[in-house]
């Protein structure tokens, strides 16, 4: 006959005279996630109730500063884009544009274009829309996490030519290229393409 010892790890006392909130309040305020401190409470007054396991607990705290991170870095991109105003592809009113497939909208409101580098121009006259729309999806791709630079046509031709005449670093050093994951251009009007708005995939 054979025996077979274990050894249990000591359990951990109830209370352990920790002050709990307050090490929670300084390892949050450590990695600055201040979405974290406020959740853990509600979160592991839920976890008692559900009997959650211990890595489910740790899943939703992490889950929510990370929402929150995204919804926070999103809102810092539409504030560096600089956009006029801030219109949204759900606001947008297709009964004033008949013409226009709500599908078609809504697949470049999924970003394809820009994962695949393409261009989308919106082509029309004045007050139909085309700025609405670059702007609704230039939100959705600050969202996503892109950097969305915008500018009037004008604008943007203003610094090509900047540009042109001042090419920048010296031929010696190594080509410098501006990341530009989408674009938004306002109203573009020429005698040859009419009127339109632009967005760009980065290059």
């Amino acid at each position: 006959m054979t025996t077979r010892s274990t050894t249990k790890s000591p359990a951990l006392p109830a209370s352990s005279g920790r002050d709990v909130s307050s090490e929670l309040a300084f390892l949050t305020r450590a990695l600055k996630a201040p979405t974290l401190r406020d959740a853990v409470p509600r979160l592991a007054e839920r976890a008692r109730a559900e009997s959650w396991t211990h890595e489910e607990f740790l899943a939703a705290c992490l889950g929510r500063e990370v929402s929150a991170r995204e919804s926070h870095g999103g809102e810092s991109r539409i504030r560096a884009a600089r956009f006029p105003a801030r219109k949204s592809l759900e606001d947008f009113d297709f009964e004033h544009a008949r013409g226009l497939k709500r599908d078609v909208i809504a697949h470049l409101g999924a970003l394809d274009f820009v994962a695949g580098k393409e261009n989308v121009v919106f082509l029309g006259p004045p007050g139909t829309g085309k700025t609405h729309l670059a702007t609704g999806i230039a939100i959705r791709a600050c969202q996503a996490g892109h950097r969305v630079p915008f500018a009037t046509a004008s604008q943007w031709v203003d610094r090509l030519a900047t540009a042109h005449h001042d090419p920048g670093p010296s031929r010696a050093g190594p080509p410098q290229r501006a990341a530009r994951p989408a674009r938004a251009d306002r109203s573009l009007r020429s005698p040859r393409l009419g009127a339109g708005s632009t967005l760009s995939g980065s290059t």
